[in-house]
């Protein structure tokens, strides 16, 4: 199977607050997330992370990503810079880039942490799966981004705070872009 996640955040207390997430504080937020992935994900899958897995932790990276299953690409968000540093990522992913095109099925679709306008086969039908917006439903971005039915938030509070196959991402965001909820727990 093929998966698709982004913005975990683990460590990031604040983001409990900024994004409104179910979670009473960091280690129940961070546990909770480690344990939906694993219920989710087996060994042998195939894991797309759109970013910002890891922010402001006082855990070395290895912590969390050593208890993650499955195969593991990183596709780099605004703050994965920051702790990639420290980190042997050839050891814990399969690939790391700023961007990568993939096909899912007969599917083609560019990965991306940040969401675009257009991306190579955008006009052919391919899909762009994004994060960085989070469940953050005003403004331009998202006005624009609701309007595109070929792009898809990969964000863990539209998806259920764990990885989903590409027909949930589908459906998530659907219901994300046509109602005031994010997908709950």
């Amino acid at each position: 199977m093929i998966y698709y996640t982004a913005d975990q955040h683990f460590g990031h207390s604040n983001i409990i607050y900024l994004c409104n997430r179910p979670f009473n504080d960091i280690s129940i937020m961070d546990e909770s997330l480690i344990m939906n992935w694993n219920n989710t994900v087996a060994s042998e899958d195939i894991v797309y992370i759109l970013g910002d897995l890891i922010f402001r932790s006082d855990k070395h990276a290895a912590y969390y990503i050593e208890k993650l299953n499955g195969i593991k690409h990183l596709i780099l968000g605004n703050h994965d810079h920051k702790w990639i540093r420290n980190c042997n990522l050839s050891k814990y992913f399969a690939s790391v880039s700023d961007y990568l095109q993939i096909k899912d099925g007969e599917t083609h679709i560019a990965l991306c942490h940040y969401p675009m306008l257009s991306w190579s086969g955008a006009a052919r039908g391919s899909l762009h799966v994004h994060a960085h917006i989070h469940n953050k439903r005003e403004g331009l971005v998202f006005e624009t981004l609701r309007k595109m039915d070929n792009a898809l938030n990969a964000g863990v509070e539209v998806n259920g705070y764990k990885p989903v196959t590409l027909e949930e991402l589908i459906t998530n965001n659907v219901k994300f872009k046509e109602s005031d909820n994010s997908v709950s727990l």
